[in-house]
């Protein structure tokens, strides 16, 4: 199965429910499906293979494992530094995401620290590929969740 190929009613309502928690037990997920739990093992992993669904992750609470400082970095990337810069982003384990985007910064970046004097040193490492603006973050209304997936009952 390609992205192209279309995927069904029931394989939408599988990836909705794996989204909402991975950690369902198959025969819940079965159920939910009406199928049995060899057909939905058997849906998910063509659902991994087809790269609809890219991995399974735990959401940490970075408060409370001492990150006490959220903020979004953008950077003016000249594309003469990629080469430098990615390898360099790679290797910060502060940097928990990091994107390419349209505007007028090219790199925007979220990242967690222990201490505004971390996140301070890290700009200025930073800035050797350019200049940078930076917002920490007060409180987050909307945690990170997953896109919503239509189904043709909706």
């Amino acid at each position: 199965m390609s992205h192209s190929d279309k995927i069904d009613e029931t394989d939408l309502k599988i990836l909705t429910l794996l989204q909402e928690n991975a950690r369902y037990p198959l025969k819940v997920l079965a159920e939910k499906v009406k199928l049995s739990s060899p057909a939905v093992s058997a849906r998910i992993e063509r659902l991994e293979n087809s790269g609809f669904i890219e991995g399974y992750h735990a959401t940490l609470n970075h408060e409370l494992l001492g990150y006490h400082i959220v903020a979004f970095i953008n950077l003016s990337l000249d594309p003469k530094e990629k080469p430098e810069f990615y390898p360099f982003i790679e290797d910060c384990p502060n940097v928990v995401e990091c994107s390419c985007v349209t505007g007028n910064f090219s790199m925007l970046m979220k990242v967690c620290f222990e201490s505004t004097q971390e996140l301070d040193s890290f700009i200025g490492k930073l800035q050797k590929f350019g200049n940078t603006e930076t917002q920490i973050v007060f409180s987050t209304n909307v945690k990170p969740r997953g896109v919503k997936i239509g189904t043709k009952n909706e």
